[in-house]
């Protein structure tokens, strides 16, 4: 990576918190961007720097292309998990609620990886087929409690969506200190990603259990993810995105690639939410829709270049 490309995603990161602090029909007021704008780029930019730091992880120690938290049903277990929580009255700031959201979120993700390991083989489409399965579900028994709940449904149902509205300061410490633990702690084990990275067998040979790097990284991932949802609700694609779109400057190499993908998953959520709020202002589009709306046909591109590939 030259010196050049170094200061590209720094640069994109301030872009995005400048336009998400400008963003909006409100005007530039001071009390505005203090006191309703800046709470709400902070949340941004640790969503995304959760999602593109999961995405990281999921995808190296896969060795798939197309993982992603939000296609493998971790960020689905994250959201039923904190439905559930919302509707037994456990409040955000509780330690319990990031239990139970990380419990959802590493049991939906351990739930797609058996699936997709019955056949015999992981393979792309698996994998895809099972988080598919289980993110359905999941998303179903959400409605499901969202109806049952209609009292509550109305500020949930823009929870689920992944709206990033203003956070409380609690909850946003929380998540954000969270997702710099997984970080430097995934960075700290750098080189067994790479290892990982290579596949199992090749792995094994470096001198790295297979079995225990999967777990460990399986957790940070789902760590992150999880205290992402609680902060924003469901939001997709930027996990799956983002570590594509930064290996072109990084290279492979998790060394460089996983912190890039917090740094780029940061800016490109911020960049989402700025949008959401100024494309129909006033009227405002959640940022996980910006997110769909950008991310299924990135999706539909890798697998398209995916089948290209075997073919």
């Amino acid at each position: 990576m030259t010196k050049s490309k170094y200061l590209l995603l720094p640069g994109a990161l301030a872009a995005a918190c400048l336009l998400s602090l400008a963003a909006g029909p409100a005007g530039l007021s001071p009390d505005i961007i203090w006191n309703l704008r800046l709470p709400r780029t902070l949340a941004a930019l640790a969503v995304g720097a959760g999602l593109g730091l999961a995405g990281a992880l999921f995808q190296g120690v896969l060795k798939n292309p197309l993982s992603d938290p939000y296609i493998l049903g971790t960020s689905a277990g994250a959201t039923a998990a904190a439905v559930l929580c919302f509707i037994a009255g456990i409040d955000r700031d509780s330690p319990l609620f990031f239990l139970a959201v990380f419990t959802g979120a590493f049991g939906a993700t351990f739930l797609s990886y058996w699936l997709a390991r019955l056949a015999g083989r992981l393979s792309d489409a698996s994998l895809v087929l099972a988080g598919v399965a289980v993110s359905a579900f999941l998303t179903a028994l959400v409605m499901l409690t969202l109806t049952a709940a209609r009292e509550r449904s109305f500020s949930l149902f823009y929870f689920v969506l992944g709206g990033l509205y203003m956070a409380r300061p609690g909850v946003l410490m929380a998540s954000g200190a969270i997702i710099a633990v997984c970080g430097g702690l995934a960075m700290a084990r750098w080189r067994a990603l790479d290892a990982m990275s290579l596949g199992a067998q090749s792995a094994y040979h470096l001198g790295v259990s297979p079995e225990k790097e999967r777990i460990l990284f399986f957790v940070f991932a789902c760590a992150a993810t999880s205290a992402a949802v609680s902060l924003g609700g469901t939001i997709g694609f930027v996990g799956l995105m983002t570590p594509h779109i930064v290996r072109l400057l990084t290279g492979p190499s998790s060394r460089t690639l996983v912190p890039a993908s917090a740094i780029g998953g940061a800016a490109l959520l911020a960049a989402a939410d700025a949008a959401g709020r100024s494309l129909f202002a006033p009227a405002e589009i959640p940022a996980g829709v910006v997110m769909a709306l950008a991310g299924a046909p990135f999706f539909m591109w890798l697998l398209w270049r995916s089948a290209r590939g075997r073919a």
